[in-house]
């Protein structure tokens, strides 16, 4: 009896765990102080949950195509602000304001702005403006 029950409970702690852990904050990862702007093409869109994810493709000063990755908050979430599939087609340039990785990769967090080719800005939420 007791047996099953110290099973019982070891099993639901570890399913609490996993689950708290796959909630995070976007400012454990990004660097909310620190906005970069980055124009590119569009090479994949992922619309998914927790989180959909842009690739594009950056010319840096010297020319260099270089690869980003911009996280957005849940695909869900970007539908009730007006995203639809059908905005950020593969070869599409795109304009993203966002908050710059910690590790100081090439990828950011689009909570800011997202400039899409026909002049449409689209917000990607999370600013850290809001709620203030």
């Amino acid at each position: 009896m007791i047996g099953r029950w110290l099973a019982s409970v070891t099993a639901a702690a570890v399913l609490a765990s996993a689950a708290a852990q796959a909630h995070h904050s976007v400012a454990a990862g990004f660097e909310m102080s620190k906005t970069v702007t980055v124009t590119g093409t569009i090479t994949r869109m992922e619309w998914r949950n927790p989180h959909a994810r842009l690739s594009i493709d950056v010319k840096d000063a010297e020319g260099v195509v270089l690869g980003w990755e911009v996280w957005f908050s849940s695909a869900n979430g970007l539908y009730r602000r007006g995203w639809r599939d059908d905005d950020l087609p593969v070869g599409a340039a795109v304009t993203v304001t966002g908050f710059q990785a910690r590790d100081g990769s090439r990828q950011l967090y689009g909570g800011g702005q997202t400039r899409l080719s026909d002049g449409r800005v689209l917000f990607g939420g999370d600013n850290p403006e809001e709620g203030r």
